[in-house]
């Protein structure tokens, strides 16, 4: 059996489009193990991490650049009722250049999604990030299978329509 391609990195990934880079969120809980201390935290006491904490890491200056050099990065979260915590560091995400909207479930009765959490670059490659029924997070998958980006493109567009802009958005 021919061994699969090694996906690019994620950082490769972001660092090659040149038009957009689109997050599709649909979990309601992720057990990702990195943030699992900053979370607690949250549930304790409400805490979030400050822009320049260790929990950000690379990843708003990988914004940050990625959306200097034009692209807009933006992201959509399909939440049941709502996930207190993505709700309250998403600050940071919009401070960073990312634009942020929210889709209640309930609302996204009707829309064809995908099975998977995705990033979609330019409408030509697609990176699903797939986790386990309890959140964990498993191996992600990269495509650019025409139907798949195509499924994607118009997945992320129909709920981005329906969406709220973060700063309309109470929990």
């Amino acid at each position: 059996m021919p061994q699969k391609p090694s996906a690019p990195s994620f950082e490769d990934l972001l660092d090659s489009a040149q038009h957009h880079a689109l997050h599709l969120e649909r979990c309601d809980v992720y057990a990702v193990g990195e943030e699992r201390e900053v979370f607690e935290a949250f549930l304790r006491d409400g805490s979030v991490p400050a822009d320049d904490s260790e929990f950000w890491g690379g990843w708003l200056p990988l914004v940050e650049r990625t959306v200097a050099r034009g692209v807009k990065v933006r992201r959509v979260r399909v939440v049941s009722e709502y996930i207190r915590f993505e709700h309250a560091i998403t600050d940071a995400n919009l401070r960073a250049g990312e634009e942020v909207r929210w889709l209640p479930r309930r609302r996204a009765s009707t829309l064809a999604l995908p099975g998977n959490d995705f990033w979609l670059i330019d409408d030509q490659v697609v990176r699903f990030n797939v986790f386990s029924g309890d959140g964990q997070a498993l191996e992600p998958e990269h495509t650019e299978d025409l139907s798949a980006v195509k499924l994607c493109t118009e997945a992320f567009r129909s709920v981005w329509d329906l969406a709220v802009p973060h700063v309309d958005y109470c929990i």
